[in-house]
C-alpha cells in the first residue's frame, strides 16, 4: 500500500473483502482509486467532511441494526450530549439525499424517499440471500444496506462523490463492525472498474443513465459487470411513447445539467436487448411525486417542486414533460 495514502481500518477491510471475494485483478488498482476519488486538491470540503466522522463519538457495543424496515435504523443508547453532538456532526455533511436513517435517536429526513423506492423494487429481484451486489451511483449506500438487510453476502456501492463516500462511512459508525463489514463504498465511477469482471450476481444503476452521454457503452459496462445468468436493475428516466421514442433536453432538464437521453420505456427495453440482456421486464413506471422529492431540514436546497412550471407541475421549468422514471429488470444470458 502506498505510504501517501494510507488506509484507515474500513479501507483496509475493503481489500480484505475483495479478497474473499475473488476481486484479486481489481484490488492492485484500490490504492490509487481510493487515493484519487478522495483526493484533498479536489475537494475543497474533503476536510471537513473526513474531521466529522473522525469526531463523531464511540459508542455502545451494545446495539439493535435494523436493515429491513423503511428506515435504515440503529437502536443506540446515547445520552443527551452525545446525541447533540451527533447530530451537529452528522448536519455537517449535508445535504443528505437518500435514505431515510435513524442513528442513535437522529431522524434524518432525506430528499428523497428512497424506501419508496425499495418497495417497487425489491419484489421483482432474484433473492438476494449470499448475492453479491454492485450498487453504481448509489450515493450515500441507503440501497445497499436494504440489500444487505435481504441477506447479501457482499454489497459494493460506487459512486464518486467523496460527500457520499463520509455519509456512508458515518451510517457505518453507528452500524458497527459486527455487521458493516458486508457492505463497502468506494469513491469511483463505473468506468474505473475492471472491464469484463464478471463478478457480481446483482448490478444496480439507479439514476445514473440519464447523465450519460453514451448510454448503450453504459449498458455495455453493467452487463460486464455481471456474471452469466446475473441481473440487473435498471432504473432511469423515460418519456412516455412507443420502441422509437427517445428524447434529448436542451442544457438543462428539471434545472438538472447533464442530462441527455430519455428513451421510453419500450425503447429501453430494446437497448437492453441490443446489448445482450435478456427476459427485460418493464416493473415499475410512474411520474416522481412531490411527496418522494422534497426540501427537507436536512436538505434545505431547492428540490423537485421548485424545477417544475408553477402553473402546471407536469411541466418542467423548461416546459418539458415532468420527472417520469421507470425500473427494468433483466438478465445476462448464461
Amino acid at each position: 500500500m502506498p505510504d501517501r495514502f494510507p488506509l484507515d481500518r474500513t479501507q483496509r477491510a475493503l481489500f480484505d473483502a475483495f479478497l474473499d471475494h475473488g476481486l484479486t485483478e481489481w484490488v492492485a488498482r484500490l490504492p490509487d482509486q481510493l487515493a484519487h476519488g478522495l483526493d484533498r486538491r479536489r475537494f475543497g470540503d474533503l476536510p471537513a467532511w473526513e474531521k466529522a466522522v473522525a469526531k463523531l463519538p464511540a459508542l455502545p457495543e451494545s446495539r439493535d441494526v435494523v436493515l429491513d424496515q423503511d428506515s435504515v435504523r440503529v437502536d443506540v443508547a446515547l445520552d443527551d450530549s452525545r446525541q447533540r453532538q451527533c447530530e451537529n456532526l452528522l448536519r455537517k455533511l449535508m445535504p443528505w439525499r437518500k435514505g431515510p436513517y435513524v442513528l442513535g435517536g437522529i431522524n434524518i429526513d432525506t430528499e428523497w424517499r428512497s424506501d419508496w423506492k425499495w418497495q417497487r423494487v425489491a419484489p421483482h429481484l432474484a433473492p438476494l440471500e449470499g448475492r453479491r451486489v454492485l450498487d453504481v451511483g448509489g450515493g450515500n449506500g441507503y440501497h445497499a444496506w436494504r440489500m444487505a438487510g435481504a441477506g447479501a453476502a457482499f454489497v459494493l456501492v460506487i459512486d464518486p462523490s467523496p460527500r457520499f463516500y463520509y455519509q456512508f462511512q458515518a451510517i457505518r459508525h453507528f452500524v458497527g463492525d459486527a455487521d458493516a463489514w458486508r457492505t463497502h463504498f468506494l469513491p469511483v465511477g463505473i468506468e474505473d472498474v475492471p472491464p469484463q469482471l464478471e463478478a457480481f450476481d446483482t448490478t444496480l444503476s439507479m439514476g445514473v443513465l440519464y447523465h450519460r452521454p453514451s448510454p448503450l457503452e453504459h449498458l455495455a459496462q453493467l452487463r460486464d459487470t455481471l456474471r452469466p445468468g446475473g441481473e440487473l436493475v435498471l432504473e432511469t428516466l423515460v418519456v412516455e411513447g412507443d420502441a422509437n421514442t427517445v428524447f434529448m433536453p436542451g442544457e438543462r432538464y428539471a434545472a438538472m445539467p447533464n442530462v441527455y437521453f430519455l428513451p421510453s420505456s419500450a425503447a429501453l427495453s430494446h437497448w437492453l436487448e441490443r446489448c445482450g440482456f435478456e427476459d427485460v421486464r418493464v416493473v415499475d413506471e410512474a411520474p416522481t411525486s412531490l411527496e418522494e422529492q422534497r426540501s427537507t431540514a436536512w436538505m434545505t436546497f431547492q428540490s423537485l417542486a421548485d424545477f417544475l412550471d408553477s402553473e402546471d407541475p407536469t411541466l418542467t421549468l423548461e416546459g418539458y414533460q415532468a420527472p417520469r422514471r421507470a425500473v427494468l429488470v433483466a438478465r445476462k444470458p448464461e
